[in-house]
């Protein structure tokens, strides 16, 4: 039997830093569906998954994004990059959520209309929306870089653009907020050492 040298989660961690230099390739659809995929099974609260991702990999949309971008040349020159959008109405899934739940018989009918109606009762604050919506869909940021590293790309996040342009530019509905880009691709440098602080510098226990 053949012995392949599987990396293991943490391996893709420690080997994932940003790159900004990248070399001209078109990743195969096959490879961005299946980091895509990946990057869905991200947790999320309630399971509302509030996310939406767009794809700019186009060069017509590539030059369009890179001025709102404040001119990072990743964005042209990496193989896609991927607005992250944070859902402001993802109470709206709970219904096709739990209602696929409840049909596979996971959840009584009543349990989900206790969910759905304290969902709804939360998603009156604007500001939980908004939260929501950054945390969950950041979430799905950090597993969508991941899954591009276990699929040998690397990526680089980038919270610097314009949001209203890109807002304006990229026709996003109101029920979504820019979070961040993360441009994909196969690097041409590679990513400058890094420092991580110790731990005892970063983490405390039972209190402060």
């Amino acid at each position: 039997m053949a012995i392949t040298n599987q990396k293991s989660a943490i391996d893709v961690m420690e080997e994932r830093h940003s790159v900004r230099k990248y070399k001209q390739y078109e990743m195969p659809q096959a490879d961005l569906d299946a980091i895509l995929q990946a990057t869905i099974t991200a947790p999320s609260s309630w399971n509302l998954q509030h996310w939406k991702f767009l794809v700019v990999q186009s060069e017509t949309q590539k030059q369009k994004l890179l001025p709102i971008g404040y001119n990072q040349q990743q964005i042209v020159d990496s193989s896609v990059t991927i607005a992250i959008l944070g859902d402001l109405e993802a109470n709206l899934n709970a219904e096709k959520v739990y209602g696929e739940v409840v049909n596979k018989g996971f959840m009584p009918p009543a349990v989900k209309d206790t969910l759905i109606g304290q969902i709804n009762a939360a998603y009156t604050s604007n500001q939980l929306a908004r939260d929501e919506a950054v945390m969950n869909s950041s979430l799905a940021a950090m597993q969508l870089m991941l899954a591009a590293k276990d699929k040998d790309y690397d990526s680089v996040p980038m919270g610097g653009f314009d949001r209203s342009a890109f807002i304006k530019e990229f026709n996003v509905p109101k029920r979504y907020i820019p979070v961040m880009l993360i441009s994909i691709g196969k690097a041409a440098v590679e990513a400058h050492g890094t420092l991580r602080l110790p731990l005892d510098e970063v983490v405390t226990y039972e209190t402060f």
